[in-house]
């Protein structure tokens, strides 16, 4: 993730930093930027003219980054200790006007700004993966948070064609996951009463709903289909729908056998090198063909 985010400010012209004090994970951020900087240009997503992607400087020294940064984004393990660490060392470094942002996915921004000087310049950015090729980061604030500093969050991400969302109070999971790991509760219900394999139930995101919500959204289908069927259909299903609190005993027991996906060979499905290849693949074409007609279209 950090990899991309830095790829994404540099090839939008921004001077870009990048640390890590594991210098093996330099040289793999390095060589990620860039095959995805060729992957873009190959694709005409990357311009030259006004790229710093060459640019980028790669160092394991935390103050080097600090020294002269506006904007410093942390994309370090899904660990509260460690980012809660590394802020506290940025706060101490960094001048108070300089804005500080973690990609977590898990953790609420007043957690990981608790003890600061400054706690009122830290926010989330919670980017997707990959970072690079989809547009939507999520804005996430907490009650202490400066409105100027959200503000020139959304106004830097807009310079580098981002969707920022701003959300109005933060929430464990944000937006996004929430709306994801909702589906993903109700899919492994499923799974798990026999009703459909995981094979079926990715043909129906992909096939059936999942082809319109990119244009249509949520509320947008649901005006589309008609308010008074959609409360009809919230009636009767409603109470049938998964509330389990827990880990589903599925997942937990693939983890517990580290069986955790395409990085292992096996996770839901079985994947060869070819066949892991192919998916990343996939994935990055149809985000590439989305870039290109979001392009288009500005």
């Amino acid at each position: 993730m950090g990899a991309n985010i830095a790829l994404d400010f540099a090839g939008h012209g921004f001077t870009v930093k990048l640390a890590d004090v594991n210098a093996a994970q330099l040289e793999i951020a390095r060589t990620t930027i860039e095959t995805n900087a060729q992957l873009l240009t190959q694709h005409g997503l990357l311009d030259h003219e006004t790229s710093r992607v060459s640019d980028i400087v790669f160092t394991a020294d935390l103050p080097q980054v600090a020294a002269g940064a506006s904007v410093v984004i942390e994309a370090v393990s899904e660990n509260l200790a460690i980012k809660q660490k590394v802020f506290t060392e940025l706060d101490r470094q960094c001048p108070p006007d300089v804005i500080l942002a973690s990609n977590t996915s898990t953790f609420m921004p007043s957690k990981l700004s608790a003890g600061l000087t400054h706690p009122e310049r830290l926010l989330v950015l919670h980017y997707w993966n990959p970072a690079h090729l989809v547009p939507l980061v999520e804005v996430v604030p907490h009650a202490g948070t400066l409105p100027t500093v959200v503000e020139r969050s959304r106004i830097l991400l807009e310079a580098c064609q981002k969707r920022p969302v701003v959300l109005k109070q933060e929430v464990v999971g944000f937006i996004g996951n929430r709306l994801a790991f909702a589906i993903q509760r109700e899919a492994m219900d499923l799974v798990a009463q026999g009703i459909a394999t995981p094979e079926d139930i990715d043909t129906v995101v992909k096939t059936g709903f999942g082809r319109r919500m990119p244009v249509s959204g949520v509320f947008g289908t649901a005006d589309l289909g008609g308010l008074d069927v959609y409360q009809a259909v919230c009636q009767s299903l409603f109470p049938n729908l998964c509330d389990q609190k827990e880990v589903p005993a599925a997942l937990a027991e693939r983890v517990a056998a580290n069986q955790l996906g395409v990085k292992t060979g096996e996770g839901w499905n079985r994947y060869d090198a070819a066949s892991a290849d192919a998916l990343r693949v996939a994935v990055a074409e149809e985000l590439i063909r989305q870039a290109k007609l979001d392009q288009a279209k500005s």
